[in-house]
């Protein structure tokens, strides 16, 4: 990957890292009586479940699409990738226990690898 690529990469890193934060403010003004340790928990887990496996799979069209285009789509496509097996993983009898961390790691290591194999081979 060149180096426009990575720093591009650090700077939406780092919008997701505000976006994080702002969520854990929104959720404590609308959790307030819940400890802080379990809003972040809380923050964390939808992060983690539903938007970075997304965003990471819709940065492969990082060149056509917009950060909060690719962010806003990225959500119900994580929302699909990681509810849709986690179903048959469950009927399979995997506990769900399990799925919660397996899933969106699988997502993110595909996503990732698609990312690298685009910028080796671009079209």
């Amino acid at each position: 990957m060149n180096k426009e690529t990575i720093n591009k990469m650090k700077n939406e890193a780092l919008w997701i890292l505000i976006l994080l934060v702002l969520s854990v403010i929104a959720f404590k003004i609308v959790f307030y009586k819940e400890s802080l340790l379990i809003v972040i928990r809380v923050v964390m887990s939808i992060f983690w479940l539903f938007v970075l496996p997304g965003f990471i799979v819709m940065y492969y069209w990082h060149e056509k699409l917009e950060f909060a285009e690719r962010l806003i789509i990225g959500v119900p496509l994580s929302t699909v990738l990681v509810a849709i097996p986690s179903y048959y993983l469950g009927l399979l009898g995997l506990n769900i226990k399990y799925q919660g961390i397996i899933l969106p790691f699988i997502v993110i290591v595909v996503g990732l690898m698609i990312i690298k194999k685009r910028k080796f081979n671009p079209e």
